[in-house]
């Protein structure tokens, strides 16, 4: 099934960068326009000008951010800020961090993975994609040759075989990478170049799925990269690099996978509309109502209402919070109506599923927002912050936020088998798996 092999990573020169938290990043999806200037003023090599470049007015189809992040790639190799690993290895990594006041250590393996259409189910996706952002990450491919960032991706592995390998491998060796990010996160990596471990952990993924937690974008793009190069490619062949790409493998087993919420705050919807809705919502939840605190800690009001819904984990439970409105509102989904009301339309697994709940009947059915709107930023914006969704109503930069609980892992598992496909921003692995730690040619060399 997967196919996953040992690569020559590209990583930076740490006689050139001394601490890699001076230009490593999140994810380019995640990083905001306040976060990317100030990733750029804090190193001039930081990996923000390759994966996020900066727009300009003067920006042509010769030169723009993408042909500007070909530079500084290319400029960098041949300067010695990155070099080529000199032997193939799997990259072992661990980060630590904290949610809710407890310490967690994820483990990781980076990887080439070869690409698979999905319909063969070996790569198997599970949100949908945005296709204004796979153009923009296709032409970025077009003119780097390169994977900057690893796709998250899970595997199933219940007696966590590859992450014991792989540090019983290590147990003698200080890690290659250590650095904390500026989210206060230590990252760990070590380079594995033992060919009979190569072997061990290979052999053991060949009758694994692979499921996309974060990236679907840019695999998609991976893909149709690959077609494009093939294209342009006399005698392409099976072990031309554009069949591969980076990954970050993670077991669903981990104790260290944490998924939160993806809460949504919603923006263009007027007070008439928001009291309509309640009004329309009682024929489908519960409602409960909770008084909105003037003056309360942000942190604190999050953390009430996240206590609110966590309370009972055997229905559908969503917070809706509407400005200039001294009570919030608990949503509680009556029996049955998911299954009356689109039974006809999706399965039962799509059915459970809160962010279903709130994306087909609250968003669409009853506050009547259409696929257009939902895939408008202008209209419809996340966090997995509740304390930034509540902020988001308060200030009145949104007009209305809606509360949800995580999807759990084996939801995800139990969509992405059966070949179907959650609403946008299901899910929202945490934390991102960090960029700058290794990056992989495209080009054959």
């Amino acid at each position: 099934m997967a196919k996953i092999v040992p690569f020559r990573g590209i990583v930076y020169n740490p006689e050139r960068v001394e601490n890699l938290a001076s230009v490593a990043t999140p994810p380019y999806d995640v990083i905001t326009p306040q976060e990317q200037l100030a990733f750029y003023e804090r190193h001039p090599w930081n990996i923000i000008r390759l994966i996020l470049g900066k727009t300009s007015e003067k920006d042509t189809p010769q030169d723009n951010r993408h042909t500007r992040s070909a530079d500084f790639f290319n400029a960098w190799l041949s300067e010695g800020v990155l070099i080529q690993d000199p032997s193939p290895a799997f990259y072992l990594t661990s980060i630590d961090f904290t949610v809710h006041s407890r310490k967690i250590t994820r483990w990781g393996l980076i990887s080439q993975v070869a690409l698979e259409p999905f319909e063969k189910g070996v790569v198997l996706p599970h949100e949908k994609t945005f296709s204004r952002v796979k153009s923009e990450r296709l032409e970025l491919m077009k003119s780097c040759h390169a994977n900057y960032s690893p796709i998250f991706s899970l595997y199933s592995d219940s007696e966590q075989t590859v992450v014991n390998t792989l540090r019983q491998s290590c147990s003698e060796m200080a890690p290659d990478m250590k650095f904390v990010d500026t989210y206060g996160h230590l990252h760990q990596l070590w380079r594995v170049t033992d060919g009979a471990v190569h072997r061990i952990i290979s052999d053991f993924m060949n009758d694994r799925s692979i499921f996309i937690a974060d990236g679907h974008h840019r695999y998609e793009t991976a893909l149709n990269y690959r077609q494009w190069i093939a294209d342009r490619t006399p005698g392409f062949s099976p072990e031309h690099p554009a069949n591969f790409i980076m990954m970050y493998l993670c077991g669903m087993e981990d104790p260290g996978l944490v998924i939160l919420p993806a809460h949504r705050m919603v923006k263009a919807i007027s007070r008439e509309t928001m009291d309509a809705f309640i009004n329309a919502a009682k024929a489908c939840f519960d409602i409960s109502r909770f008084p909105m605190e003037s003056g309360i800690d942000p942190g604190t009001a999050a953390e009430k209402w996240d206590g609110i819904l966590n309370a009972d984990s055997s229905q559908t439970r969503i917070g809706v919070v509407i400005k200039n409105l001294p009570q919030g509102y608990l949503f509680s989904l009556k029996p049955g109506v998911m299954q009356r009301m689109f039974g006809h339309e999706m399965s039962e697994r799509m059915l459970e599923l809160d962010v279903t709940v709130l994306t087909r009947l609250v968003l669409m059915e009853l506050l009547g927002l259409n696929h257009g709107q939902l895939d408008d930023e202008s209209v419809m914006s996340y966090s997995s912050k509740t304390e930034v969704a509540l902020e988001a109503v308060r200030t009145g930069e949104c007009d209305a936020a809606f509360i949800l609980n995580s999807t759990r892992i084996d939801q995800v598992k139990r969509i992405a088998e059966a070949g179907e496909i959650m609403p946008r921003k299901s899910t929202y692995f945490y934390p991102k798996v960090v960029t700058g730690q290794v990056l992989n040619r495209l080009t054959e060399s």
